[in-house]
């Protein structure tokens, strides 16, 4: 019986160790000597200080900032909660969850007329997605103008110039 289980649990306990252990370990250091900028977390540093990361949006609600998309993960982009909301069309919760995102977008940008861009409303599938479309910078480029005290023609000539 030993000689049918011994082989087993010899394979059992070396790929333990080898996919366990030594693989992510030669991968984590090899990713820390080639990339180690993307290997942890692409982050953005001022004055010294991590304030936010490349890859993960952020909630603004300051009004001479751009609005983010919609954040299904967590308490507001919570990478630990990554994750979409898997609400069907159907589902209540997320047709509460988009009007009060159309109801909030219409009360901070009275002034724009023009069709909502669908990035706005709905979340990405991590719910992290820190990019907003063009057209949804342009929605709200009339509200962080004022906000900032700057014609809005520069604002949109900054999106233009960075799209």
């Amino acid at each position: 019986m030993w000689k049918q289980i011994l082989p087993g649990l010899r394979i059992i306990l070396f790929m333990t160790v080898l996919l366990g252990v030594a693989y992510p370990l030669a991968i984590t250091g090899t990713c820390q000597i080639l990339f180690p900028r993307q290997a942890n977390g692409s982050l953005i540093t001022a004055g010294g200080r991590v304030i936010g990361s490349e890859l993960i949006g952020q909630s603004f609600s300051r009004p001479e900032y751009f609005r983010p998309r919609p954040s299904a993960a967590g308490n507001g982009y919570d990478a630990a909660s990554s994750g979409g909301s898997n609400y069907g069309p159907t589902n209540q919760k997320l047709v509460e969850r988009v009007r009060a995102s159309l109801e909030g977008f219409r009360r901070e940008n009275p002034d724009y007329q023009g069709p909502i861009p669908a990035d706005l409303l709905a979340t990405s599938a991590s719910g992290l997605d820190p990019h907003i479309s063009p057209a949804s910078a342009l929605a709200q480029a009339a509200r962080v103008a004022k906000a900032r005290g700057v014609p809005a023609e520069q604002v949109t000539g900054l999106i233009a110039q960075f799209t």
